[in-house]
């Protein structure tokens, strides 16, 4: 399901704003940052990347030379398609079961030792 649901917003990203799917996830957090700043190491583990896949994407985005204006056109496009894709087949019910089961997963996953 979240392959498809990313492949699918993915396809989006690209056809409209010209943004691969990895960049899209770079740049949202970088304009995220304060100063739109971040350290790789900060940047991976907020990503889930490996170093390496984060430098590569940064260098890859610096050589495009993305403008900051994509990231904000392309952004409420990307929360419209998440929205389309995922949220509105489900029911309010499933939506709050998905979130409780999400928070659990991730929980548990956050407290695993490395």
């Amino acid at each position: 399901m979240h392959d498809l649901v990313v492949s699918e917003a993915g396809r989006v990203m690209q056809s409209e704003f010209g943004l691969s799917g990895a960049e899209y996830p770079v740049l949202a957090e970088l304009t995220r940052a304060p100063g739109a700043r971040l350290r790789i190491l900060e940047l991976t583990k907020v990503l889930g990347w490996e170093k390496s896949r984060v430098s590569h994407q940064l260098a890859r985005s610096s050589r495009a030379r993305r403008p900051r204006l994509t990231i904000g056109a392309a952004a409420p496009r990307h929360a419209e398609d998440v929205r389309r894709l995922l949220l509105d087949r489900l029911t309010p019910g499933q939506v709050t079961m998905l979130a409780e089961i999400s928070e659990t997963v991730i929980g548990q996953i956050g407290e695993m030792p490395r």
